[in-house]
């Protein structure tokens, strides 16, 4: 009986194995396809339950020295920084240094609203606080004694709670309030708390002036005969909305730090992954579910580098992917969703090199006009643009992001900035448009032309 259980053990384990390394490959696969698309410039880690499936470079990392990437590439990891100051903020809470009720005012006097922002408004982006990066103008000198006070210039947008909207400025002032609590300053505190317990030592702040043969060159266009380096943005000015860089390894740490709750206990830092009631935001994270999990995650982009940090603590899940090529984030959430799909084994499909073709002005004139998803209260407005068609989708009133169509035949088009995103349009037998179908990461939505 012993040596069939030692049999039995030995062959588990042998499938165990094999299954890992075919998933392996399977992410693997995935990623390289991106990358001869063109549409991936970076590195990769997945990992599940402790075991590091895929951990890898791909692309450029300097084309000066000829090097590429791999997983010890530093990039900027953009707004995937505002955990970091959540959780140092949480930390403090813990340490009943501050409260997550104290108001804007206790700290810096002066602000609108200030009485009534409170600390978990700023880490939720319900502050109504205007997000000074999109403002047309700037500001010349970005210290604290400059920064607050053009701040308090920017009318909000609402009043505290009342709405939600993605403000960098709220995170910036939260980092000058843990500089004010803590005593030092935001970096010294994000090192204190958070990189050196966990031995984060390839992340830190000042990306300029980094050296070392590990540095991602941020590119705003790259490739095979165009590469354009990205201007880089200074850390004073995104502090703690953006100003971190990092490895995957090093946001592997940081995955497993979180997992065991070493930074902050369980029962405050879970607290981070509740959305609040305006928006599927906590205190840092966006929160979603995947396959009836619940998945934490937080994107970036910032000049020359994208990102996208995922996690599903409940099966101890992560995928960290980083990029150095300008207007990659999208598709460094797409490449998760698709790495998701392979862990979950969910169905999922290796994108593809899309040929467009010149579709005439004529037929683009039958599509412009009015569609609407009513079930999901989005409206479609679809124009011509420059002989090209475009898309402007709005839920509830709200405008989101315009889309050119390209097409592929005379009734599909894909997404230009998302190639995997697909709409048809639906046209009875005498040409009379009736509607428009819309594919996208694996949903199929239907609208139906108003006029």
């Amino acid at each position: 009986m012993k040596k069939i259980t030692w049999l039995l053990a030995a062959i588990i384990t042998v499938c165990a194995a094999n299954a890992q390394d075919s998933t392996a490959r399977k992410l693997d696969e995935m990623v390289t396809a991106y990358t001869k698309l063109g549409r991936f410039n970076g590195s990769v880690l997945v990992a599940r339950k402790g075991v590091i499936l895929l951990q890898k470079g791909y692309g450029v990392r300097n084309d000066s020295t000829h090097t590429n990437n791999d997983e010890n590439t530093q990039y900027q990891i953009a707004s995937v920084t505002k955990q970091f100051t959540a959780t140092v903020v949480l930390k403090l809470v813990e340490q009943k240094k501050m409260h997550l009720d104290d108001k804007l005012s206790k700290y810096y006097p002066g602000f609108p609203y200030g009485d009534s922002i409170t600390i978990w408004n700023l880490l939720t982006h319900t502050s109504g606080m205007r997000n000074f990066t999109e403002e047309d103008t700037g500001i010349q000198k970005t210290d604290e004694e400059h920064m607050v006070p053009y701040l308090k210039t920017l009318k909000p947008d609402f009043a505290p709670g009342k709405d939600w909207h993605y403000s960098n400025s709220g995170y910036v002032m939260l980092a000058y309030i843990i500089q004010k609590v803590s005593g030092i300053s935001y970096f010294q505190a994000v090192r204190k708390y958070i990189f050196n317990p966990l031995h984060m030592s390839s992340s830190g702040f000042d990306f300029t002036h980094l050296t070392g043969a590990e540095k991602a060159v941020g590119y705003d266009v790259l490739n095979d005969s165009v590469h354009e380096r990205a201007h880089i943005a200074d850390s004073s000015v995104t502090l703690g909305a953006g100003s971190i860089y990092s490895t995957v390894e090093d946001m592997y740490k940081w995955h497993r730090g979180l997992q065991k709750y070493k930074i902050v206990n369980k029962s405050l830092m879970e607290e981070a992954y509740i959305p609040c009631p305006q928006h599927n935001y906590g205190f840092g994270w966006q929160i979603d579910s995947v396959f009836g999990r619940k998945m934490v995650s937080h994107s970036g982009a910032i000049s020359g580098f994208g990102s996208n940090f995922a996690r599903i603590p409940a099966d101890d899940v992560c995928i960290v992917v980083l990029s150095n090529k300008g207007g990659s984030t999208f598709d460094a959430m797409h490449i998760t969703d698709k790495l998701l799909a392979v862990l979950y084994n969910q169905p999922y499909t290796i994108p593809v090199k899309r040929t467009p073709v010149q579709v005439s002005e004529a037929v683009l004139k039958r599509y412009t006009g009015t569609y609407e998803v009513s079930e999901m209260h989005l409206v479609i407005d679809v124009s011509i643009n420059d002989g090209r068609l475009i898309a402007q989708p709005a839920r509830d009133g709200h405008p989101g992001p315009t889309a050119i169509l390209v097409g592929e035949n005379d009734r599909r088009f894909y997404i230009e900035a998302d190639e995997e995103a697909e709409t048809e349009f639906d046209v009875d037998d005498a040409g009379k448009v009736k509607g428009l179908t819309i594919y996208q990461n694996g949903i199929t939505k239907y609208a139906v032309k108003t006029k």
